[in-house]
Parts: structure tokens; sequence; C-alpha cells
């Protein structure tokens, strides 16, 4: 709590009296309360690092300083706010009530200022570009096409950072995020990257052995169980149910990554239900067919993710422009197919 300070106003007020005439007096007391000052960021600093470490020994290690000079700074703060922050025990500290209310916010606090700092230096860093994707799309999507990249912008470092793990733009130094799936994305610049449908595909001399889709249920099919959290669900179930099959065989094998079904298709192993998006380049070269008309659509989407404020970046602007063109100048492997929302299945 800030300090209070009296003030005094005095006010004369002559009286009459027998002999003679005295002021006297009337006093106006006004208490004012100063604004809170926070103490020295060093000594918060200290504070902040002992606090979490339970340890001035440890805090003084990371903060590259003395526990003599950690210990000074400390009771500088405690001075400040006039209590004590620690319990000062023979081999330990532990904190105080007082303690346990500031710490928190102090780490709170360090954090986003940390978060702020990292993000205005990111600003006048115009080499480095870093991009977090899915592991299948870094694999079949934007690997493959890295080398044009690098050519046409041999200025922009670029660095990936393949997972599906949520990223904080500022706390995690992303620029651009690709994922997939139903985000509302609040507060980001948000681009539908890619139109795609969920097909059978399989390899060309696998075409003629199953020409129908009645003949896929003697095929093996392969399961990729990166969509199960799809809902509704879009699966072989859904995709037999759209060409009139009540009921589809248990797949042969289950993949939890998209980009190894894919790989175990390349390899003839058997037919998988997979995303065109993914296929795009597999599909192009006749790597994989995609024989049958019939192609499942869902709400989830690839998107284009970046923090508002920064889409005019040189780096990232010279980065989506690169993607989209890349991206969406293949087929997309929807061609002449009839589409169907699984939204709309009974």
């Amino acid at each position: 709590m800030g300090k209070r300070y009296l003030m005094i106003t005095k006010i004369a007020a002559p009286m009459a009296h027998n002999k003679r005439d005295f002021p006297t007096y009337r006093l106006r007391y006004t208490c004012l309360r100063m604004p809170d000052r926070l103490p020295p960021l060093t000594a918060l600093r200290a504070f902040e690092a002992a606090a979490r470490h339970l340890s001035f020994a440890k805090a003084a290690s990371e903060l590259n300083v003395t526990p003599a000079a950690l210990s000074f700074q400390i009771k500088n703060l405690e001075d400040h706010l006039g209590t004590p922050l620690f319990h000062r025990l023979n081999r330990a500290v532990d904190l105080t009530e007082s303690g346990r209310i500031l710490a928190p916010g102090t780490t709170q606090g360090f954090e986003q200022l940390a978060a702020a700092w990292r993000a205005t230096r990111r600003l006048q860093d115009t080499r480095l570009l870093t991009v977090t994707a899915g592991p299948a799309f870094t694999a079949k999507c934007l690997a493959p096409r890295l080398y044009g990249f690098a050519r046409a912008h041999p200025e922009i470092e670029l660095r990936f950072v393949a997972g599906l793990r949520m990223m904080d733009f500022d706390r995690d130094e992303v620029d651009v995020a690709i994922r997939y799936g139903y985000g509302t994305d609040e507060g980001l610049v948000s681009t539908h990257l890619v139109d795609e449908g969920i097909t059978p595909m399989m390899r060309p001399d696998l075409v003629a052995r199953y020409p129908t889709p009645h003949s896929l249920l003697d095929a093996p099919l392969l399961h990729d169980a990166s969509l199960d959290f799809l809902d509704p669900p879009a699966g072989w179930v859904e995709w037999f149910r759209t060409v009139g099959i009540d009921h589809a065989p248990t797949p042969t094998a289950r993949f939890s990554q998209a980009d190894h079904a894919l790989d175990a298709s390349l390899a003839g192993i058997g037919v998988v239900l997979a995303r065109t998006s993914l296929a795009q380049q597999y599909l192009a070269s006749g790597q994989l067919i995609a024989p049958f008309d019939i192609a499942l659509t869902t709400a989830a989407h690839f998107r284009f993710l970046c923090a508002k404020g920064t889409e005019t970046r040189p780096q990232i602007a010279a980065f989506r422009e690169w993607l989209f063109s890349e991206v969406r100048g293949l087929p997309t492997g929807l061609e002449g197919k009839t589409l169907i929302s699984v939204e709309n299945l009974p």
C-alpha cells in the first residue's frame, strides 16, 4: 500500500478575549495517498528467481551474481515493502505470506516482459523465418519443395518446427503456423490453404486388381488414425456407405501419422483412405491413383496462420506467396469427383 502523507491547512479565525485578541487556527487534516512506486527491477528479478528456486544460492547462480549480492537485493526489496518476503531457515528459505502473494505476479510479469522483448526483436530481423506445421504436412508438402523457396529467397533463413502442439507466436518465437482442424484462430490472421477430399488411393499396379468400390472389400485397407478426431467421422465406414456398401472390412494396418499411411500405400502394402491435400505430389506424378469418383469432405481444413500485424513482414509475406503458389499450383486430386460432406451423411 502506498505511503500516506499528512497535509495541514491553517485557517485563521480571530476570536475575542477579555484583554487581547489572539488569532487561533482551525486545523484541517487531509490524507493524500501517493502513487505506488515500484521497486528496482533488479530487486524484483532477484526475488522472482529466489522464490522459484526457494534457494538464494541457486537463484544467484541463475542470475550470475554472488549469493551476497542477491541477498542484498532482496533485503532492499523487503525494506521497500516494509515486511519480510522470506523466512530465513538454517539451510533453506521459505516464502512468507507476503512473498507467496508477490511471487506469482512477478513470475508472470517477467515472462510477459521476456515475450514482448523477443517479439520486438523479431520485428527487426528480416532474415529468420520460423514455421511450424504438422509432421505429415511438413514431410509431404513442405520438405519436397523447400529447395525452390531457398533458391528464390537466399536471404531468408528458414527453420521448421514439426509438431502438433498449439504454439504461442510470442512465447515460442514462431512466425508462421500451418494447422489442420476446426480452429477458430481468434486474434490471428487465418487463411484457408488448400481444398481437399478424403478418398481411396493406391499404386497404379493395384488399380486393375481393385477396379470397383466392391472389390475393395477384398483389399488390404490402410487406416490413417490421424483422422480419428474428426466429428462427424470420415473413415472407411463412411466412405463405403456413400457408395452403397453398408459394411466395411477391418483395416489391415493402422498408422498414427498420415505420412506413414501414405508411405505404406506407396510401398504397395495396401489401399489408403487419404487426404488429397497431403498426396498432391503423388497424384500429380502418378505414383498414386485415386480411381473412384467419390470423395468425402469435412469442415476441417489446413490454415495458414500468423499473428495480426506481422503478415506484411518481408519474410512472412514472401513465404506465404511462395507456399500458396506451390500448393495451389498442383492438381487437387478432386477433379471430376463427387464431393460428399460427412455432415450430410445419414
